[in-house]
């Protein structure tokens, strides 16, 4: 039998509301950002969409002032006006920053330990 993806989901994912946006080469798209994880992100579609799916993206979050979260991502789902992204390359300064985001949201120390040991076992 095959574990449903909620079900594979090692990393939590939090519903953030922050100014996003995604670039691509020379294009860059303001985008609603869902969620965001240890291991990506969860978008509203923009539109209209020319990215190309099977190039890496960069995307920066925003959490005020001058700290952000960017991640070098790519598409790993495309789904009812969602685009879902695998984070594949983050820096040692962002993921300070979405650590504390994670942090703040999850309310629990131990969860927070439990998912930061699985994205450095990953």
């Amino acid at each position: 039998m095959t574990e449903s993806p909620v079900e594979r989901r090692r990393f939590k994912r939090i519903a953030f509301d922050a100014r996003t946006e995604l670039k691509q080469g020379t294009h860059t798209w303001p985008v609603k950002l869902i969620d965001l994880s240890f291991k990506g992100l969860l978008i509203e579609k923009p539109e209209p969409w020319q990215g190309h799916t099977a190039e890496p993206f960069v995307a920066d979050v925003y959490l005020g002032d001058e700290a952000k979260v960017e991640m070098h991502v790519l598409l790993a789902h495309d789904d009812h006006g969602q685009l879902g992204f695998r984070c594949e390359e983050i820096e040692l300064e962002s993921i300070s920053h979405l650590r504390r985001v994670i942090e703040l949201n999850l309310g629990d120390p131990k969860e927070l330990e439990r998912e930061f040991a699985e994205l450095i076992q990953a």
